[in-house]
């Protein structure tokens, strides 16, 4: 009898992790990323210039 609610009580949290992981972590990880990427192309612009043929 434990072993089938130990195995229920890990079925529980693996759901909760992966609901957690979905739901939470990976939208925010994303935003996080594809913020950085943009502010990193920013500070390039500012400092070489913008994209374009050249002068």
């Amino acid at each position: 009898m434990a072993l089938a609610e130990e195995q229920k009580l890990q079925r529980r949290k693996e759901t909760r992790l992966f609901l957690f992981l979905v739901v939470c972590l990976f939208p925010l990880l994303s935003v996080a990323i594809v913020g950085g990427y943009g502010f990193i192309v920013w500070i390039l612009q500012m400092i070489y210039g913008p994209p374009g043929p050249p002068n």
